[in-house]
């Protein structure tokens, strides 16, 4: 079999007998810390007494770095090694996470909290930055599989530092058990590095000033292209965002689901169904238009919310149905890593990546805006067919930009032609 570029399928290996698998394992300090910080420390500090608008700024300070990223994504490409970069960067994350563990969790230290999320936040940005860079090192042919253990492994870092974190909390007396363990976990997938080689830099000059205009050049020359482009207003898009799906357990009781039903499904077993999706979906990427297949998924994710709004609102159709969207999820989330580590290809990777990302948190902050609104107006019946109607709204804006798109390069192919015949 063939893939979309005409290449053979792979054997599903990286250059040097890497495995793309290197990546679920090179993600996971990512979801580690964000998991630590959204459930575990957000529990005990609620324990504690703090009020939840206070917990909902931490929430606030560990996304925003992630935001702003694209800004210094650049050092990744022009300074150290890629390999350097993710090492050191693992290794802040998994002292602040050390750190957390250590100061008492109440009130007063919310100020020193709030620090140690930022420094941590800000180096998780260059782990992300430094997966790009490393992936730009492997096949074109494997992205969708690297796209996939990349989200799997950001969620089952997650599932690590707020489950496995929060009943070690709870089920051990030493307070900095939970904290170092996670750390361990974190620096032990730097083990990785000894399986990938380095990419060769095709940007880096000896001045750092010609580095950083290289990488312009670099970023430019990506965007100006059809795929660079397409990439980049797919991102900007409310498409595949899964706002729903952090809302789940808030709407729980519309379908008198009880905490069982909602743990079971927003914990463990919705987790294993959004890997499973990603694993799944990645490899699909690898074979058919990975732009198409994230609008294609996206859509998908959009049915579920119609087919949950419309069937019994009964716990066994608030279980089948948030299992499901999750399932679709993983799908859309693969397929996001794999179109945006496609686009970014060679050279200036870590950077335009980056740049990708950052533009992605945008439509998610709608999205949380819009299904708010929505559900404060029309229930959740109104949210999440909102969440479709816009799904698709979307879709269709992609693909009239598509056609734009590559008319224009058509346009232009045209003019140089008759140029160069008159």
């Amino acid at each position: 079999m063939t893939s979309e570029t005409g290449a053979p399928a792979s054997s599903g290996k990286l250059p040097g007998s890497s495995h793309p698998i290197l990546f679920f394992f090179f993600y996971v300090p990512f979801g580690v810390f964000s998991g630590y910080v959204t459930v575990t420390l957000a529990f005990l500090f609620s324990r504690s007494g703090v009020s939840l608008q206070q917990i909902a700024g931490l929430a606030a300070i560990n996304l925003l770095p992630q935001v702003f990223k694209f800004l210094w994504a650049p050092l990744v490409d022009t300074t150290l090694t890629i390999k350097k970069w993710y090492l050191l960067s693992t290794l802040v994350t998994a002292a602040t996470i050390f750190a957390t563990g250590i100061v008492a969790i109440n009130a007063s230290n919310l100020f020193l909290f709030s620090c140690m999320i930022l420094i941590s936040s800000f180096a998780r940005s260059f782990i992300s930055a430094a997966i790009g860079g490393l992936a730009a090192g492997t096949s074109q042919h494997l992205k969708g599989r690297i796209g996939g253990y990349c989200q799997a492994g950001n969620l089952g870092g997650g599932a690590i530092g707020g489950g496995a974190g929060l009943w070690l909390a709870q089920h051990v007396s030493y307070t900095w058990l939970p904290g170092a363990t996670l750390a361990l976990v974190c620096v032990s997938c730097c083990a990785g590095l000894l399986f990938i080689n380095e990419p060769v830099s095709t940007i880096r000059a000896e001045r750092f000033g010609k580095n950083i205009r290289n990488v312009a050049a670099d970023v430019w020359a990506t965007l100006k292209t059809n795929r660079g482009m397409l990439a980049f207003i797919l991102n900007l898009l409310p498409l595949g965002t899964g706002a729903a799906g952090f809302l789940f357990a808030a709407v729980a009781k519309d379908w008198r689901s009880g905490a069982d039903a909602v743990a079971l499904v927003t914990g463990g077993l919705g987790g294993l169904a959004i890997i499973i999706g990603c694993l799944i979906g990645g490899r699909i990427c690898d074979r058919v238009n990975r732009q198409k297949a994230f609008v294609l998924f996206s859509l998908l994710q959009g049915i579920c919310c119609i087919g949950m709004a419309f069937c019994p609102h009964v716990p066994l159709m608030y279980i089948l149905w948030t299992l499901g969207y999750a399932f679709v999820n993983g799908f859309v989330n693969a397929a996001y890593s794999s179109f945006n580590l496609e686009a970014a290809a060679h050279g200036a990777a870590a950077s335009k990546f980056e740049l990708y990302s950052s533009m992605a948190y945008l439509p998610l902050y709608l999205m949380f805006t819009i299904s708010a609104f929505a559900y404060t107006k029309w229930g959740a019946f109104g949210m999440l067919n909102m969440e479709a109607i816009i799904a698709m709204l979307a879709a269709g804006t992609y693909l009239t930009a598509r056609i734009v798109v590559k008319r224009r390069k058509l346009v232009t192919a045209g003019a140089a032609t008759t140029m160069s015949l008159s």
